[in-house]
């Protein structure tokens, strides 16, 4: 009976649906500005279906490079049949282009033009060209030597005690963008970035 329960409420659950638009410079007025190494004309804003944490189906909108949709789409998708729990998926325009501010609100984001969060010499971030994306920032922190981004995160840093959202070795979100060839920050030793995926792997 409890077989048949569980195949009637997968049955109920809306299909997995994406679409995507060209994107304009302005309808990017604090993420994008010229001297950008992307164009908007290189960026495409992804629509994607997720599920939120309350349960229910949400669709959530990325701005990613258009080299980078399709790979997205079959990752999004995977999440998605998987049940996986996204926050929230808005771009970073929303936060006045502020990663603070949306790592706070624990979204979902990708494009965003700025510098790498790294020593040495200044370069643009993966997220500069809408090759990565930071998923569940507070589930997923970003360890900068005792800094952690956001601060809500440090809650989450025992990363053995597995919770909702959290990305983790072996678990659906890294094997998701694995699959499409994108690496998971949250191998790098020194600085561990939970929250970061990227093309690059940068």
């Amino acid at each position: 009976m409890a077989a048949l329960l569980l195949v009637a409420f997968a049955l109920q659950a809306p299909p997995f649906a994406h679409s995507t638009s060209r994107v304009t410079a302005a309808q990017l007025p604090r993420s994008w500005h010229p001297g950008c190494p992307v164009a908007p004309a290189g960026l495409r804003r992804l629509r994607v279906s997720h599920w939120g944490f309350d349960g229910r189906v949400h669709t959530g909108t990325l701005v990613v490079s258009a080299r980078a949709v399709t790979p997205l789409v079959r990752v999004f998708s995977r999440l998605y049949a998987a049940r996986f729990p996204l926050r929230r998926m808005r771009p970073i325009d929303a936060y006045g282009g502020s990663d603070e501010r949306s790592l706070d609100a624990d979204n979902t984001a990708a494009f965003n033009c700025r510098y790498a969060v790294a020593a040495g010499p200044k370069r643009w971030s993966a997220h500069a060209y809408g090759l990565a994306i930071d998923v569940n920032p507070v589930e997923n922190p970003y360890l900068e030597g005792g800094r952690v981004h956001p601060r809500a995160g440090r809650a989450y840093l025992d990363r053995s005690r597995y919770r909702r959202g959290m990305a983790v070795r072996g678990g659906v979100p890294v094997s998701a963008f694995a699959s499409a060839g994108w690496v998971w920050g949250g191998r790098w030793t020194g600085s561990p970035d939970y929250q970061h995926f990227s093309a690059t792997g940068g």
